[in-house]
């Protein structure tokens, strides 16, 4: 019996020697060198983990994503690509989502964003690769909003933990990130949300001679007023008893003449340069504020990761501003808050459209 259980005890321990020594590559989509045509979308960090890549091309293939990854030696390697389909809650048909994983030009044999109709590690095989230095692409079939969070080569036999926590300690160890968080402080108010609220809190308390941190998760300023959305301002100004309230958007306010106006009309660039004239703002563009250290009382830090490395930063500050639009750092920090089932704003589907010299064909769509 002694001998048995020394017997299994070892088989156990050369199996997790195994598991440890086994080589692992993790490759974070936002991490690519070249989005191509790509977005990098942050909107549902809270829900699904992580910032992904979305090939939104409204019904055209977009352009390759491309990076180039360095393994630690060549060989056989299991291949896991974390997607989804996304119209396979409602049980449509089509799988709009379809993408490649191309390995130095040459595609998987599964074809991607075909099943799940949650986030999870879709299985795509077994490859060899002959190169430690090899290209990668993520290559869009459809146009239709194809969606990838992160590529995982294993010589494990394991798929990697399908969790939804923000910066699981798996994906840090794989990273090579520490444990502690990169330290911010000195700041006398730190705002997470770079949208026109941000923006005007920001540049306000900068000129009157704060140290400012504006922490913004996209890679433009000005939210709803980006060329990213392109929400026109039209708001109402310089009114009543206060006739200077609100001057400051002025600065930065885009002058589109109609909803939804052209992107160049927003200034996205014009809006990134006014902030970083004023030496008093530490600006941090894609910076994803997911976390709060608070007594319920008062906030003492906030933390953000940089969506395109995952670097995680602590910031530290004497007041913060919640300007990201949908009180996730009050809430986070234990605010009261409210929610009325009336005098809710609607919603805005933007579609444009042009005459055209030639008939233009719709491309077919059964899962909408």
């Amino acid at each position: 019996m002694h001998r048995r259980m020394c017997c299994l005890l070892i088989v156990g321990l050369l199996s997790l020697a195994s598991r440890v020594s086994a080589q692992s590559v993790l490759v974070e989509a936002e991490s690519f060198e070249d989005h191509g045509g790509w977005k990098l979308d942050t909107q549902f960090i809270e829900t699904m983990g992580s910032p992904y890549l979305l090939a939104h091309g409204l019904g055209r293939p977009v352009k390759d994503a491309t990076t180039t990854v360095t393994f630690p030696e060549t060989g056989t390697y299991h291949v896991y690509v974390r997607t989804m389909d996304w119209v396979a809650r409602w049980k449509a048909p089509g799988q709009p989502g379809r993408f490649q994983l191309m390995i130095d030009g040459k595609p998987l044999a599964a074809t991607l964003g075909t099943e799940g109709a949650e986030w999870f590690w879709h299985d795509g095989g077994v490859v060899e690769i002959t190169n430690k230095e090899t290209k990668l692409a993520l290559h869009d079939l459809t146009g239709f909003e194809g969606r990838c969070d992160a590529i995982l080569f294993t010589q494990d036999d394991q798929p990697p933990p399908n969790t939804s926590t923000i910066l699981a300690s798996w994906r840090k160890k794989l990273l090579g990130l520490g444990d502690e968080p990169t330290e911010k402080t000195g700041y006398d108010l730190v705002v997470v949300g770079g949208g026109y609220s941000g923006m005007g809190a920001a540049l306000s308390a900068a000129r009157m001679g704060c140290k400012v941190a504006l922490i913004q998760n996209r890679p433009v300023l000005g939210g709803n007023g980006s060329s990213e959305v392109r929400v026109w301002s039209m708001g109402l100004i310089r009114r009543g008893k206060y006739p200077r309230i609100g001057e400051i958007v002025e600065e930065f306010c885009d002058h589109a003449t109609k909803s939804p106006g052209k992107y160049e009309e927003f200034g996205d660039a014009d809006k990134e340069a006014i902030v970083r004239a004023e030496k008093n703002i530490d600006l941090f563009l894609n910076h994803h504020a997911y976390k709060v250290e608070s007594d319920g009382v008062a906030i003492s830090a906030v933390h953000a990761f940089d969506t395109r490395t995952s670097e995680h930063k602590r910031f530290v500050g004497r007041l913060y501003a919640d300007c990201t639009g949908h009180g996730t750092i009050g809430y986070l920090a234990q605010a009261k808050w409210d929610m009325t089932p009336k005098g809710r704003m609607g919603m805005s589907n933007m579609w444009a459209w042009d005459e055209g010299e030639q008939n233009v064909s719709f491309p077919e769509t059964p899962w909408a």
